[in-house]
């Protein structure tokens, strides 16, 4: 989907201001600022977390998906451990980042999946 129709879509779809005018970049932005943060350790917890996850079924709901987030979703992937009991429910189907948590977590994230009863290893 070209730029101007993510936009297009997230405006017609009631996407948040901010989404609307960042557009495709601003939303692929945001993931690889997320997969960073995963990466250094997420400092946030549960519920930013989940709306951080929704990030990603939008980039797929809006086909704003590229290589740059193929690649953004492996290093992701690589820093999950993986869970039966789904985390967050993003959207439709099983995508794989609604079905673990950073093996890094520690925080306030920690003690949200906890009170979730995530099984934590």
């Amino acid at each position: 989907m070209s730029m101007d129709r993510v936009r297009e879509y997230l405006e017609d779809n009631g996407y948040a201001k901010h989404l609307v005018e960042g557009g495709r970049e601003g939303l692929i932005r945001r993931w690889r600022e997320f997969v960073s943060e995963v990466e250094k350790g997420y400092k946030l917890g549960l519920e930013d977390y989940r709306n951080d996850l929704d990030l990603r079924m939008i980039i797929q709901t809006a086909q704003a998906e590229d290589a740059e987030v193929r690649e953004l979703d492996e290093r992701l992937r690589k820093m999950l451990t993986p869970t039966k009991k789904r985390l967050w429910e993003s959207g439709a189907g099983k995508p794989f980042w609604d079905f673990g948590y950073p093996r890094n977590a520690s925080g306030q994230l920690l003690r949200d999946l906890k009170l979730e009863g995530i099984e934590i290893k």
